[in-house]
This record gives C-alpha cells, structure tokens and sequence, in this order.
C-alpha cells in the first residue's frame, strides 16, 4: 500500500503541470511589451491521469486491456509516471519537447486473454498480469499561421505543429501455465512458476502534423485546443492525439507562473511481426492533466 501511496503522491505532486503546456502559451505572449521578438522560454512537469482501452501483443499473445486511473492507483503497485515539458518561443517561430514515462500493471479484472492457448491463463496471483513500461518523447515545431483579435481579452491564434513521436514500448504478460501447457511454441520463457510474454524493448518513431489553437478569454486566462495525426502507416503505425486546456496565470517580475486544468487523449495502432515474434499496440490513453508552467 506505501508504493501506492508512493506513487499517488508521484503522479499528484506531478498534478501541476501538464502535457497540455505543449499547447497552451500564458498570456504574456500577447502582452509583453519589451521586444515581441525576443527568445520566450517556458518549462513545466506534469502529471497525467491516465486511463487505458484497447489491446496489447506479445510473443503473438493478445491481452485486451480497459482500466481507468483509478484502477491502476488502486490495484497497481508498479504504477508510477514522469512527465515534462520544454518550449522556446522567438517571433512566430517556436519549438518544443515532451516526455512522458509511465509503468502501468493490470490485473486479471483489468485484463482479458483474447485466445487463450490450452493449459494457459492469465495470472491472478502476480503482482501483475500484464505489465506496460512506456516511454514517449515529442519533439517537434510550431509556426503562428494567423491571428485575429485585440491584445489581451478576446485574442485567437492558429498555428501548425509538426514533428516526430518516438515510443519506447516494453510488455509483459504474466501467464499461470500447467506442466503440459507448450509454451514453447510462443518462445515463452518460465520464471518461479509463471510463464511470461516479454516483449522486449519495442521502439519506433511517428512523423505528425498537426493545428493549435489558443483563445485568450482575458488577458490572464488562455484556453487552447490541440489535435495531430502521425505515424501515416510508415513503420505500420498510426497515431493521433487530441488535447483541450485553461489556464490561468500570475505574473511576477521576469517570470509567470500558470495553472493549468485540461483533458489529454493519446491513441496509437503499431503492429510487428507475426507468430511468436508478434506485438502490437492497439492503445487509447487518456484523462485529466494538471499541472503548473513557468515562463521566462
């Protein structure tokens, strides 16, 4: 129970921030008055309260998955995240990095054998029947397409996102196995009783583009709407993501402090090989983000 309430506090503290700072700019943007082409920086973490749906693959082993934040907190003692965001800002032009890192396990209630092989199930006495380590980096570009409105109050800006998503995957599905099951045939390994599909370290890197939006509702509440699609079926994958968030900021000599309060969803489709060597990643992670940004 202390590593869950470990990593509740982990995820909680991380609570002020977020990965929507990816999208929201403060308000001092618009209302820097000393040179509007000078170099603006902004960094945050973030914490992420993520659900997951959808489907999960190794060793040709298909585990459907539906869990929400609270179930992961709840039963999970391998749930902990790491979030963080970097952007630099100089006239229209900007860029920016994301990163995200998680360690979710599932248990039996959360976590379903699609076809089970004979003498095969998953596991409801390890500390997870399926374990997801996940690692996400963004680095991309954005470019201010238009602008209309007034300074402060009442402002709009449209601007173009593109870049890269980098995923670093790694699954493992704990299985109980009687002594005729074959779980040779899958090249499924045995370890203190249990059988396990481990993936391995799973990596592949998704090309997106993609629109902000960002309302400035006054000139200390921002409210912006991201969406981007990546992967294009390049490396057999398709990504997407879709990301709505206020904030609400204070300004201080040099610096801005922001609070901010939105919702991220994050979908993805990758699959690889066949047989034995199969995995795939058939993935909807979504929920609230929290969090606070500082801008200089």
């Amino acid at each position: 129970m202390n590593l869950k309430l470990a990593a509740a506090a982990l995820v909680v503290g991380g609570v002020f921030a977020c990965a929507g700072v990816a999208m929201a700019e403060p308000a001092a943007a618009d209302t820097a008055t000393a040179d509007p082409d000078a170099w603006r920086f902004q960094a945050a973490t973030y914490g992420w309260l993520i659900s997951v749906s959808g489907s999960t693959t190794s060793h040709g082993q298909t585990v459907d998955t539906n869990a929400s934040f609270i179930d992961l907190l709840q039963k999970s003692d391998s749930l902990i995240g790491y979030m963080g965001y970097l952007e630099a800002d100089k006239g229209p032009l900007g860029v920016y990095a994301d990163f995200v890192f998680t360690k979710m396990g599932f248990t039996t209630s959360q976590a379903a054998y699609r076809n089970p092989l004979p003498g095969l199930k998953l596991s409801a006495t390890a500390n997870a029947a399926l374990t997801m380590q996940m690692f996400i980096v963004e680095l991309g570009g954005v470019y201010e397409l238009a602008r209309w409105g007034g300074e402060g109050g009442g402002s709009t800006r449209l601007e173009a996102v593109g870049g890269f998503r980098y995923w670093n995957i790694n699954l493992t599905g704990t299985f109980d196995a009687l002594i005729t099951a074959d779980t040779t045939r899958f090249n499924l390994s045995r370890s203190a009783g249990f059988a396990l599909a481990d993936s391995g370290t799973t990596a592949w890197v998704d090309p997106l583009v993609g629109l902000r939006l960002r309302h400035q509702l006054a000139p200390n509440q921002t409210i912006t709407v991201r969406g981007d699609i990546g992967g294009f079926n390049l490396q057999n994958s398709l990504s997407w993501q879709a990301i709505a968030v206020y904030s609400y900021d204070w300004q201080f000599s040099g610096y801005q402090i922001a609070a901010l309060l939105g919702f991220r969803a994050l979908g993805v489709n990758y699959n690889s090989g066949s047989g034995a060597t199969a995995f795939g990643l058939n993935e909807v992670f979504y929920g609230p983000v929290l969090g606070a940004s500082f801008r200089f």
